[in-house]
């Protein structure tokens, strides 16, 4: 996981820790870093971002004569890639189910995403983690275009014992959304996850069809699910959707088999939105709540 993102910043590293700190011996260790992070998929935005916070430290004259020149550049290092990841708002799924419930009402997640991105699949995920928290959910199929579709979601259901609400393939996709919010209010079910067609972001009508399911539902949280192998198409496929639709949070699918690392490490900046969960296999349980920590020890390790 990771490896070739590691693999760059670990060579930075030597190449710093084997010359003294000026500013002028460090340009074109700096043009090679930024060059690596941007060849692993880390956005321009994000490399330039992790620099220029090196950059500042290492100029700066901040090496204590009893602390390692290494020691001090992997803390920088580490310390810059967390700046990155970390965004600018938090969400806890929890808390805001509780929340909701307390109010009487049901959380409402809308997911959205182009083709092949493990959407359908994620939301299973999501629902097996519920689920295990002792919530109710439902599921709703506003996906009325692809074939197959429904019956995956249904499938997913099935095996998970929730409901699935869908419609016939040509129907209208906010009106499963709308279904599905009143029947969880009719029933007292905790959490509503509505599934959507995947659609490339340049879809124009398929992007106004996602607005009016979005409108009808108005969901707490609009989450984009991306694949972590499509590297920079991942983050631009989010800061599209966020533009046109706007998106709260992203799921990043396929991290386990991710050896580049630069989408998640850039998609929390591009979009000022938290990524929340990770995909990391092919099980319900496969699912893991995103920690910037672990991912920047992944890609700086301490050892």
């Amino acid at each position: 996981m990771f490896e070739k993102l590691r693999k760059a910043v670990d060579g930075f590293v030597q190449r710093v820790t084997h010359k003294s700190v000026t500013e002028r011996n460090l340009d074109d260790a700096f043009s090679d870093l930024q060059i690596a992070l941007i060849s692993n998929d880390v956005a321009l935005e994000a490399a330039d971002l992790i620099c220029d916070r090196i950059r500042d430290e290492l100029t700066g004259e901040k090496i204590g004569l009893l602390q390692s020149k290494r020691k001090f550049i992997i803390e920088t290092l580490h310390k810059a890639v967390l700046e990155a990841l970390r965004p600018k708002v938090s969400i806890d799924l929890v808390q805001l189910v509780e929340k909701r419930k307390k109010e009487g009402n049901p959380a409402v997640l809308m997911f959205l995403g182009v083709n092949g991105t493990g959407k359908t699949t994620t939301i299973a995920k999501l629902t097996h983690m519920l689920l295990k928290k002792g919530y109710s959910v439902v599921l709703a199929c506003a996906d009325t275009f692809r074939a197959g579709s429904s019956e995956q979601l249904h499938t997913h259901g099935e095996r998970l014992k929730v409901r699935v609400l869908s419609r016939p393939y040509g129907s209208d996709p906010a009106s499963v959304a709308f279904d599905a919010i009143n029947h969880a209010r009719a029933r007292g079910v905790n959490v509503v996850l509505i599934d959507t067609a995947g659609r490339m972001q340049t879809d124009k009508n398929l992007m106004a069809e996602l607005a009016k399911i979005h409108r009808i539902a108005n969901p707490d949280l609009v989450v984009f699910v991306g694949d972590a192998l499509a590297g920079n198409d991942v983050i631009q496929q989010a800061k599209t959707f966020n533009e046109i639709i706007g998106i709260d949070a992203a799921i990043l699918t396929k991290v386990d088999a991710d050896t580049k690392g630069g989408a998640a490490l850039s998609i929390a900046l591009a979009t000022g939105k938290p990524i929340i969960f990770v995909g990391v296999g092919q099980e319900y349980s496969d699912l893991e709540e995103f920690r910037p920590e672990w991912f920047a020890d992944k890609i700086v390790p301490f050892s």
